[in-house]
C-alpha cells in the first residue's frame, strides 16, 4: 500500500481493493462516510487504471429531441412540458430524418435520442421514427428511450415488454439509456417522482434488452433527498443484476441540478460530494466495466479532476443545444468540438480515445 494512506480510516479498504476483493455494503457506506478524499481517489485510480490505464474514451455522437411533451410530473425535471404549454414541442418524423440527413458522412457513432411519456404519439410514432432515422444513417447506432419509455410503449401499444423491444431492435434501436433509474429506493422515489416505474421494473425492462444481447447503460442521481445508506443500495442493486446478465456496458452518476425545478431547498452537491460519488461508485461496481462523468452536467473543470477518481469516460461531443441538463440550469458550453474534448483530457494527464456507441476503440493506443 501507498505510505501515503498506511493510516487513513479507509486503510484497510485500501487493501481489499490492492488484492482485488469485492467490497462489501457496508464497506462502502464507510468510503462514503470518509472524509480522506485523497485515499478514496488513490483506491479509485487503482480501479480504473487496472481496467483501463490512462485511455479516456469519447464519442463522437448528436441529440435528437423529438419532443418534450410528457404527462409525468417528476420533481427533478426541467424538461419537460404538458400538452399546449408554452415552449413544449413534438416533431414530425419526416422533420426528424430531414435533420438526420445532415449528418451522412460525418463518422457519426451514436444518436442519442431523448423524449418523454407523450399521451397522444401512437406506438407506430417511434417505430416510424427508428425506421427513418436507420434509413439515413445505417452506420449510426440508435440509443433512444429510457426503461420508463419502453414501459410507456407497451401500455400504449397492449405488448408485452419483450414485444415491444424486439420490434424496437427490429426497426434499428441498438441501445437503451439509462435514464429513469433516479435513486431505486422506494422512500425516496414516493417524493421525488411517484408516478414513475419502481426500481424492480426498470431492471426487468433492461434485463430483456441484455437477453435479446444489447447493451445498455445505467445511471444515479444523486445530491437531492437520498442518504448514503440510499447511494449504497443503488449501487448494490445494478451490481448484484449485472451479476446475473453482464448487459450494462457503463455507470452515469448525474449530479442534481435545483436551479428551475420543482424539487426547492436542495443545494447543488458540492465538488467533493460529486468526486466522492465517482470514486465509492468505481469501487462498488467492480463488475461494470466503463464509468463516465456526463460532462454536460458535472461541467469541464470536475470531469477533468473526475478522471483521478474513476472515471474513464466523458460521453460525447456536442454540436447541438442539449436540453436536459441545461433547462436544469447546467452552465457548461453548448457546443464542444472533438479537438476540444481531446485537449480535455490530455491537459488532465490522460490518452483520449475516441470509441463506438459499443465501447470499441476506434483509433490506436500506445502501450
Amino acid at each position: 500500500m501507498n505510505a501515503l494512506f498506511a493510516s487513513s480510516d479507509i486503510a484497510d479498504l485500501i487493501d481489499k481493493v490492492e488484492n482485488q476483493q469485492r467490497l462489501t455494503p457496508k464497506d462502502g457506506l464507510r468510503l462514503f462516510k470518509t472524509a480522506d478524499i485523497a485515499a478514496l481517489g488513490y483506491a479509485a485510480n487503482l480501479v480504473r487504471e487496472r481496467l483501463h490505464g490512462d485511455r479516456t474514451t469519447y464519442i463522437v455522437n448528436r441529440y435528437l429531441h423529438y419532443s418534450n411533451v410528457c404527462w409525468d410530473t417528476c420533481k427533478f425535471c426541467s424538461f419537460y412540458r404538458k400538452p399546449g404549454e408554452p415552449g413544449s414541442f413534438t416533431k414530425p418524423v419526416d422533420e426528424i430524418v430531414t435533420w438526420a440527413k445532415q449528418f451522412e458522412g460525418q463518422r457519426v457513432q451514436e444518436l442519442h435520442i431523448v423524449g418523454g411519456l407523450h399521451p397522444a404519439l401512437k406506438y407506430d410514432y417511434y417505430l416510424e421514427m427508428l425506421r427513418g432515422l436507420k434509413g439515413v444513417l445505417p452506420d449510426t447506432a440508435l440509443k433512444g428511450f429510457t426503461s420508463v419509455e419502453i414501459d410507456w410503449f407497451a401500455r400504449i401499444s397492449r405488448k408485452d415488454v419483450k414485444t415491444v423491444m424486439r420490434e424496437m431492435h427490429e426497426a434499428g434501436l441498438a441501445s437503451l439509456t439509462g435514464g429513469g433509474a433516479e435513486i431505486f429506493a422506494e422512500h425516496v422515489r414516493k417524493q421525488i417522482c411517484p408516478n414513475k416505474i419502481g426500481a424492480d421494473r426498470y431492471l426487468e425492462i433492461h434485463g430483456v434488452a441484455h437477453e435479446m444481447g444489447l447493451k445498455t447503460q445505467v445511471t444515479m442521481l444523486y445530491g437531492h433527498i437520498e442518504s448514503d445508506e440510499d447511494r449504497v443500495d443503488h449501487l448494490m442493486r445494478v451490481r448484484d443484476f449485472q451479476d446475473k446478465t453482464g448487459g450494462f456496458q457503463v455507470f452515469i452518476p448525474l449530479a442534481y441540478h435545483p436551479e428551475n425545478n420543482a424539487l426547492r431547498g436542495v443545494r447543488r452537491a458540492s465538488g467533493m460530494t460529486d468526486l466522492k460519488v465517482y470514486a465509492v461508485s468505481r469501487l462498488m461496481l467492480d463488475n461494470v466495466p466503463h464509468l463516465k462523468c456526463y460532462w454536460i452536467s458535472a461541467g469541464l473543470k470536475l470531469s477533468q479532476v473526475a478522471l483521478g477518481y474513476g472515471v474513464d469516460d466523458l460521453d460525447g461531443i456536442v454540436y447541438e443545444h442539449e436540453r436536459i441538463f441545461h433547462d436544469a440550469g447546467s452552465g457548461t458550453p453548448q457546443k464542444l468540438g472533438e479537438e476540444d474534448v481531446r485537449k480535455l483530457v490530455t491537459d488532465a494527464g490522460r490518452v483520449p480515445c475516441r470509441r463506438d456507441s459499443r465501447y470499441n476503440l476506434l483509433e490506436e493506443i500506445a502501450a
